[in-house]
């Protein structure tokens, strides 16, 4: 058991946290006269180490979450879907979205897409939560930085909204907010054609190079921001607001997220630093769900698919679902960290 424990220690340490390379930018920083311990250094090293950190595992993580999405392309993923009925479908649509696309904007194409084939309202609302929430990289990315635990719970939770707001969707028979131009979209119906493990290959190395650039000005800015409040504001300030003080700071949090814009790459640098200086766990998370989720440049254009009261319900029931995991987490922290 102790072997075990000590390789999952191994692994989340030097593996996915990367702590070598925490020590070995501070012994590069130090001969450059830089005290790491002070702000200045201090920032200069969080910086250097979590841009260089998310970014191998950004590489690593599209190429691989790319390397599986190559077997699911768009029109075999309706035919998947179009099989299962009820909560299954709503399952299987929530678990469809963990291998797409890593932002809300760019989930919402597939969204339509899968509206516009007839697939129910609800089962298409599943993959659209859970495709920005919940993924194969918010998995290892959490795992480096909150330990496995959080990031199991991380995903369940996710899915559980996915699920959720899906079939509650569903339920409230929405069809009809839906535009019509989404409607009358044709269905595709072409035949798979065969692929070779190469174009695979060239496959996730194009969308290495396409999501890379599209992502790391985010991952500056969000390392950056990280930085500042890493080194420089202060422990009381970070409490106050979002600890266990304040009733709210989940509440608080959901509503800063909401109109950020940025992916799971981008969040996990200021959600490190948050959680440093004193920020609840769960206030933490809910800040990303909410990020990563409801955005408002997605917001808008997922009001382009959809009229306005079925786009109040679908932000109403995932800043609901959202806020309810953040207090749950916030309850049950004391078995997470």
């Amino acid at each position: 058991m102790g072997f075990l424990e000590n390789i999952g220690t191994f692994l989340q340490d030097q593996v996915f946290g990367m702590k070598w390379l925490n020590a070995g930018i501070g012994r590069f920083l130090s001969l450059f006269g830089l005290d790491v311990t002070g702000r200045i250094g201090g920032s200069v090293r969080f910086f250097l180490y979590d841009t260089v950190k998310i970014t191998v595992l950004l590489c690593f993580l599209i190429f691989l979450i790319s390397y599986v999405q190559s077997y699911f392309p768009p029109e075999k993923s309706r035919k998947i879907l179009g099989r299962f009925h009820g909560v299954w479908a709503n399952i299987v649509a929530a678990l469809l979205g963990t291998v797409t696309p890593f932002c809300s904007c760019s989930s919402i194409p597939l969204f339509i897409g899968f509206t516009g084939a007839g697939l129910p309202l609800g089962v298409t609302f599943s993959f659209l939560i859970s495709s920005p929430m919940v993924d194969l990289g918010s998995l290892v990315l959490l795992t480096s930085i909150f330990g496995w635990n959080v990031a199991v719970v991380y995903v369940v939770f996710g899915l559980i909204i996915a699920v959720a707001g899906g079939t509650l969707i569903e339920k409230l028979h929405m069809e009809t907010y839906v535009e019509d131009f989404i409607k009358n979209v044709p269905a595709a119906d072409i035949e798979a054609v065969s692929v070779s493990q190469n174009d695979r290959f060239t496959y996730a190395g194009a969308q290495v190079a396409f999501t890379f650039k599209k992502v790391f000005p985010y991952i500056l800015v969000g390392v950056g921001i990280g930085a500042v409040i890493h080194n420089w504001i202060p422990e009381t300030w970070i409490e106050t607001v979002l600890g266990s003080g304040n009733p709210f700071g989940v509440v608080l949090a959901v509503l800063l997220g909401v109109p950020l814009y940025a992916d799971i790459f981008g969040t996990i640098p200021v959600a490190e630093a948050l959680l440093f200086k004193g920020a609840q766990l769960g206030t933490v998370l809910s800040f990303m769900m909410a990020v990563t989720t409801l955005s408002l440049p997605s917001l808008i254009m997922l009001r382009k698919a959809v009229k306005p009261k079925l786009l109040g319900t679908f932000i109403g029931i995932c800043t609901a679902g959202i806020m309810l995991a953040g207090y749950l987490f916030n309850a049950l922290q004391f078995l997470f960290i």
